[in-house]
């Protein structure tokens, strides 16, 4: 299996998942109560390796503390807070394959000029088969119940990735709002 190594890799995930083609889904503990969860601290399991720049996951790490903010939590320190917040970013190469026949010639039963019956018809087909390569990336944010160590809520967000948006200080914010948008509020 081939390792993709692009350190602005997520980036381009992150800009492009702001598009149209963001999909995004989320799940939660049913039997998690929210009520009594009041304060959150960013948490990163895997340490700092990641395939992506610092300047990345600052901005990641940046739009989920303020969409928690937004949503009524406090940030706390990593020992006394209520919610764990883990971000985790996925890209894979993915390919699509599309096949185009053409058809030339005459007769045949469905073709002009042709008689019931067909045999005296020539035709001739040519099928072309295009490949095109693409990104397939994800962003996870996982909300973990510190004290059980249980993940209570996870979102999700899925895009295709073309080419790189301009603005990551705009774009990245965006798709973390969206893929947050179902995380329960305070208020």
């Amino acid at each position: 299996m081939k390792r993709l190594s692009f350190t602005g890799l997520t980036l381009v995930l992150l800009l492009a998942a702001c598009g149209p083609t963001l999909k995004v889904t989320s799940d939660y503990d049913r039997q998690a109560n929210f009520a009594p969860y009041k304060t959150f601290a960013f948490y990163n399991p895997a340490g700092e390796k990641s395939s992506i720049s610092e300047l990345n996951r600052n901005r990641i790490q940046n739009a989920v503390i303020d969409q928690m903010k937004a949503k009524g939590y406090t940030e706390a320190d990593t020992a006394s807070a209520d919610l764990l917040v883990n971000t985790i970013t996925v890209a894979k190469e993915g390919k699509s394959v599309t096949a185009n026949t053409d058809y030339y010639g005459y007769g045949g039963m469905y073709r002009p000029y042709g008689y019931w019956g067909g045999g005296m018809g020539m035709a001739t087909s040519t099928t072309n088969y295009s490949v095109d390569k693409y990104i397939d990336g994800s962003v996870i944010v996982d909300v973990i119940d510190r004290n059980k160590r249980h993940l209570v809520w996870q979102g999700v967000g899925n895009s295709q990735i073309d080419s790189p948006l301009k603005d990551p200080d705009t774009q990245i914010p965006k798709a973390i709002a969206k893929i947050m948008s179902s995380f329960p509020s305070k208020q």
